[in-house]
């Protein structure tokens, strides 16, 4: 799937999007909220600034993908892999990313206010100025 085909179903109403291929796709600016997105490869994909607000992309593989300015404010992360992920001035309040993979992350400038990062990996992330504020930080590493 590309692009092109995965916004043309999102505007049928379609937003079930378990498990698909969309590795180094340019989803830059897009409007994906409440997908299901779970357990999708987006791997080293153009997400900037795109709108993942209430979407589920739990166990997703995000690994080097660009999510600056995206917002994912109160989306499933959990599990998802984000290492070397740009999520640089993203909006992840009231996210879930319970034990999700953070390593080497860019998370400068991150609102991650009230989001739950119990358990996570946060090993060599970049958190200049990130927004901690109420932020569960239980177990994270």
């Amino acid at each position: 799937m590309n692009a092109e085909e995965i916004l043309k179903q999102y505007a049928t109403g379609e937003r079930n999007f378990t498990a698909v291929n969309l590795t180094e796709v340019n989803l830059s600016g897009a409007n994906l909220s409440k997908a299901n997105l779970s357990r999708a490869n987006l791997s080293v994909a153009n997400l900037s600034g795109s709108n993942f607000s209430e979407a589920n992309l739990s166990k997703a593989k995000l690994s080097g993908a660009n999510l600056s300015k995206a917002n994912l404010g109160e989306a499933i992360l959990n599990v998802a892999n984000l290492t070397l992920a740009d999520l640089s001035r993203a909006e992840l309040r009231q996210a879930s990313l319970v034990r999700a993979e953070m390593a080497r992350a860019d998370l400068s400038q991150a609102n991650l206010s009230h989001a739950n990062l119990s358990g996570a990996d946060l090993k060599d992330a970049k958190l200049r100025s990130a927004n901690l504020n109420h932020a569960n930080l239980s177990r994270a590493d």
